[in-house]
């Protein structure tokens, strides 16, 4: 399916979010630390229901151990600077999407690192900063499961 990758992810309630999608989807979550809060956190918890135990989750150490293991995989780097819009991509299973912490974004040297047609956005007029981290992971997560036919879904 997917891998989405939450790069020092700071809001417990958003991750909890996005945990729950995962579970529901099909679609493997990384995290990367440092991270905002622990595992244990209720916020996150609360968000997240019950469906922890169906979600895979791996916590990485760093940036670096994180795309070593997703190496062949094509990565689509989501944020505000993005010059490509998401709809307009032709997604394939296996193809990761990687956003940044809540208050700041993704860094420059991970943007830099991602082809420019691979660095995408979610529009907005323009007058807005950015769109809450979980409901834009749920936006780009099922746009690209609706364009490989919901595969494994009931």
């Amino acid at each position: 399916m997917f891998d989405v990758i939450l790069y020092q992810p700071e809001i417990p309630p958003n991750t909890g979010n996005i945990i729950r999608l995962c579970a529901n989807t099909g679609v493997r979550l990384h995290l990367v630390k440092p991270l905002g809060f622990t595992l244990e956190d209720k916020q996150l918890l609360r968000a997240g229901l019950d469906y922890h135990e169906f979600a895979a989750i791996t916590v990485h150490g760093c940036w670096a151990d994180c795309v070593a293991g997703l190496k062949d995989h094509r990565l689509f780097a989501v944020s505000t600077k993005g010059t490509q819009r998401y709809d307009l991509v032709d997604y394939a299973a296996g193809d990761v999407f990687v956003f940044g912490p809540e208050s700041r974004g993704l860094p420059a040297d991970i943007l830099g690192s991602v082809a420019e047609r691979q660095c995408i956005r979610v529009p907005m007029v323009p007058e807005s900063r950015s769109l809450n981290l979980s409901n834009t992971v749920a936006v780009v997560i099922y746009e690209a499961w609706r364009q490989v036919g919901f595969g494994t879904c009931r």
